[in-house]
């Protein structure tokens, strides 16, 4: 299978209360470290009144672009615990939040590490995933009166390997265009072609990162 890093849909939230400090995580899907960026600003003006509000982001299709901040707490014990969170689950475009409100408590170096990494990971934890795949993309013509059958053999096909259905093209004739893992373009050109007794043929159109509900 020829994956990528996951991501997650949308915003997602969660809040603890160790010790009596708050730690409310704000977690989000983002296309750019701009957008990372704006999401910060948001949440930072969003809770001004907060003595912390410690970050964390991972964007790129690759996750090439990594960064977190402490925003005052002791170095190492917020930031960048809550991105080896992000690293651990394997994720990008994903940008983390995490603002504290100081209860009076003082939790010790350990005690942030753990209260910052258990902020995120317990936030995620209520995350839809959204799975990132490689596929191949394909058209398959065919004439009206066999359109139904084919149409039936692929999408129950495409339903048993994790594979993408496109809005079919009718002209004179119907275009099915189908995205699958370039692994199994063997499999189905050999079952399409003994489905269709030799008729149905693989026709490349081009490859594409797509996300696919996990």
């Amino acid at each position: 299978m020829s994956s990528f890093p996951d991501t997650i849909a949308g915003e997602v939230t969660g809040e603890l209360v160790i010790k009596k400090s708050r730690f409310i995580t704000h977690a989000r899907h983002v296309e750019s470290v701009d957008e990372a960026d704006a999401f910060i600003a948001e949440i930072r003006t969003r809770f001004w009144d907060a003595r912390h509000n410690c970050t964390a982001l991972i964007v790129g299709q690759t996750a090439d672009a990594q960064r977190s901040n402490d925003d005052g707490e002791p170095s190492g014990t917020a930031g960048i615990p809550m991105l080896e969170v992000l690293r651990h689950r394997n994720v990008t475009d994903l940008c983390v939040v995490v603002t504290r409100y100081f209860g009076g408590i003082l939790l010790g170096a350990g005690g942030l590490v753990r209260a910052y990494s258990s902020a995120v990971s317990e936030t995620l934890d209520t995350a839809t995933l959204v799975h990132r795949r490689l596929l191949n993309t394909y058209e398959i013509h065919t004439f009206h009166n066999e359109s139904g059958r084919i149409e039936y053999f692929l999408r129950d096909w495409l339903a048993h390997h994790e594979g993408a259905w496109g809005e079919p093209v009718y002209t004179h004739r119907v275009t099915f265009s189908v995205s699958i893992p370039p692994e199994h373009e063997a499999e189905l050109g050999a079952q399409l072609a003994a489905f269709t007794s030799g008729a149905g043929i693989l026709d490349f159109v081009g490859s594409a990162v797509v996300d696919m509900p996990a």
